[in-house]
């Protein structure tokens, strides 16, 4: 055979295979026997062997796996993934489009597209191939899982020769079809194994496995839908989406281009129907601001971008009877009701237990009473919640149910704070279930992820009396024989447990932070008060003014920070901790500034500029000692504006009489 057609036979055979792959991974409608398959595959095996030239990184001969990964290496997202915003009514995203339009104005559009129920991977190319895939993690960072995302047969290995950069990153959806999800479900039912409860955990637990080859035997399936780049190559999401279907990548065909906020509920309801026809699952409509000027203008709250939002299908409904309401105490203190339930099968696992929410929840929208017969729904398919009450099944009798008035656990009367839905117990430092779940939190993995120390072992710690208090954690060696006697805690496991205590002393202060537990203070706040004051100190002796000046800072956060530091007992404890040698100092990479001509004056940029992106007009504000601040108040020195800004801002800015200047004028002042 010569090479000419060998490379047409190879290619040929190719796609033969992968339509066949199609035909029985997801149709479950094979057209070929297995044994012919078998026969396809081994003379396209042999022939890429003899003219290895031809050999595409996408064959199916090379979608294999076989590598062995012991333990998953985490990798910093060079853009943050951020979630998304949800909505499950029409009016709240009417609500989200006047913001737009306020923020914006008028003349933008929206693209609409198909909410997969999978699980996020981010994809690195460099030079065209896949350099690395990476899980969403919690935001910041991932699971590199590039070894099993090889196997995938819609994710390109490498590209065909065309106009990308040399590097960029993609992000989209890993995902498994119905059919089959089905099938193999069914297998497992045949092997005696524990069946998945959806498509979605099955293709997660796929992507987390250990062994390649174990992936590769499991279709997965991946939609592409969003472009990063160090230089922005196009003005809008559409145009990106046009050109990397066109650099080879899988998208979705089934997005649309809408120029109102009608059009976008033309798309969701038409969806809404079709969405059972697919051959995978959906659960929503997701509508992103088509330009990227714009989206930029419009910019991000802490854990979702502002220009983008989720519009979620209602979930199945069930009806089940209410047995009773019980009541649970988080590590903030507030106190959850939970209804009770006679089991009933929903979206595939048996419910027994549902959320009420607070106090409002059942006395005024559901006014509930004893024993009612209740519609169950799981909200975003995940926690169930009681939608309405049949009212015609209520025994005329029944008493209605009353929320509590004293703790359940310390019998404190429980409070309610202004503004706020729920009621706490204000004991922080005497109820049982608030000083484990304070613990808890703390040695968590977000937190001070904290080795061999785990909730249940907190729990049985706190009731053989060897820790009150987080700081006590650190004094556990002190007690090594009593160590000894918890059950089911040999020598190897206090030892262990010990070490992880140890290492936790090095976590940065932005962890120890968020571990403190602080209402209102994520991991995300936590990082940009670390960063914003340095110190705990810092932090702990700050105004209401000057925590509101730190970004993603607003009222409820600020006041919460103050009347946790006001607490005598939460000071004591720090100095305690402090003692123990835990990190309360942001680490600093020192800033060489090139002069101090901006020195003590604060800048907001906005806009779109000619020259410079906004990143680097930003650093070349802080290289010369200027302040980078996050919202507009009569404070402000300077309002650096370029194209497309939002007309919001522009009011703002004129009102309070802020000096708004032009890149070029930021220039002059520092030359």
């Amino acid at each position: 055979m010569s090479p000419a057609e060998a490379k047409k036979r190879i290619e040929s055979l190719s796609s033969e295979l992968k339509q066949h792959n199609y035909n029985y991974y997801v149709l479950a409608m094979p057209t070929i026997s297995d044994f012919d398959f078998d026969k396809k595959l081994e003379e396209l095996n042999a022939l890429e062997k003899q003219f290895p030239e031809f050999t595409d990184p996408d064959s199916p001969t090379q979608r294999v796996g076989g590598d062995i990964t012991k333990e998953f290496v985490t990798v910093k997202h060079r853009w943050p993934m951020l979630s998304l915003g949800n909505t499950y009514n029409e009016q709240e995203l009417l609500d989200f489009d006047q913001r737009i339009r306020k923020s914006i104005g008028d003349n933008f559009e929206y693209v609409c597209e198909l909410k997969f129920d999978g699980l996020s991977i981010s994809l690195t190319y460099a030079g065209g191939q896949l350099l690395r895939a990476v899980t969403r993690g919690d935001g910041i960072q991932g699971d590199d899982v590039t070894t099993n995302v090889r196997t995938i047969n819609t994710i390109p290995k490498r590209l065909h020769p065309g106009n990308y950069p040399d590097e960029f990153e993609i992000r989209g959806e890993v995902f498994m079809h119905l059919k089959a999800f089905e099938r193999l479900n069914a297998e497992r039912i045949e092997n005696g194994e524990v069946t998945y409860a959806n498509p979605r955990n099955f293709a997660s637990g796929t992507l987390k496995m250990q062994d390649s080859a174990e992936v590769a035997r499991r279709p997965l399936d991946c939609f592409l839908y969003f472009l990063y780049t160090e230089k922005q190559l196009f003005k809008t999401h559409w145009e990106s989406l046009q050109a990397v279907k066109a650099w080879g990548f899988h998208t979705n065909d089934h997005s649309k281009l809408c120029s109102s906020i009608e059009d976008v509920f033309k798309f969701i309801n038409y969806w809404d129907k079709k969405r059972f026809d697919l051959s995978y699952d959906i659960d929503g409509i997701v509508i992103k601001v088509n330009s990227y000027a714009q989206q930029q203008e419009l910019g991000f709250t802490a854990k979702s971008p502002r220009w983008a939002i989720a519009y979620k299908y209602k979930a199945e409904q069930v009806q089940t009877q209410l047995l009773r309401v019980t009541y649970q105490v988080g590590r903030t203190g507030a106190v959850t009701p939970v209804a009770n339930l006679k089991p009933v099968l929903l979206a595939g696992t048996t419910v027994k237990r549902a959320t009420l929410h607070n106090a409002d929840e059942i006395e005024k929208r559901l006014k509930l009473h004893e024993n009612d017969w209740v519609y169950v729904e799981k909200g975003g398919e995940i926690i169930p919640k009681i939608i309405s009450v049949n009212l015609e099944k209520r025994d005329p009798s029944a008493t209605p149910v009353h929320y509590i008035t004293h703790c359940p656990v310390c019998n404190t009367l429980l409070e309610r704070k202004e503004g706020e839905a729920a009621f706490y117990c204000p004991n922080d430092e005497g109820c049982a279930p608030q000083i484990v779940g304070k613990m808890q939190h703390f040695i968590g993995r977000k937190a001070m992820n904290i080795d061999g120390l785990g909730d249940e072992t907190i729990e049985a710690l706190y009731q053989k009396g060897l820790i009150r208090t987080i700081s006590d954690i650190y004094d556990l060696h002190l007690h090594s024989q009593a160590l000894k006697q918890l059950e089911r805690f040999g020598e190897k496991s206090i030892n262990n447990m010990l070490d992880g205590i140890e290492r936790s002393k090095q976590m940065p202060f932005e962890k120890v932070l968020f571990g403190l537990g602080i209402r209102y203070v994520g991991e995300t706040v936590a990082r940009k008060l670390a960063v914003h004051f340095k110190t705990i100190d810092n932090l702990a002796s700050a105004t209401f003014d000057e925590l509101i000046t730190a970004e993603e800072i607003g009222e409820r956060i600020a006041l919460s920070i103050m009347e946790y530091f006001s607490s005598q007992n939460h000071k004591y404890e720090i100095e305690k901790l402090k003692a123990q040698g835990l990190q309360f100092v942001t680490e600093e990479k020192e800033l060489k500034l090139d002069s101090d001509k901006l020195n003590g004056q604060s800048f907001i940029i906005s806009g779109v500029f000619e020259k410079f992106s906004r990143d680097e007009l930003k650093d070349l504000i802080e290289k010369n000692g200027g302040k980078i601040v996050s919202s507009i108040s009569a404070k402000l020195n300077f309002l650096v504006a370029g194209d497309n800004m939002g007309p919001a801002k522009l009011e703002k800015a004129q009102k309070l009489n802020v000096p708004i200047i032009s890149d070029e004028e930021l220039l002059g002042m520092i030359k």
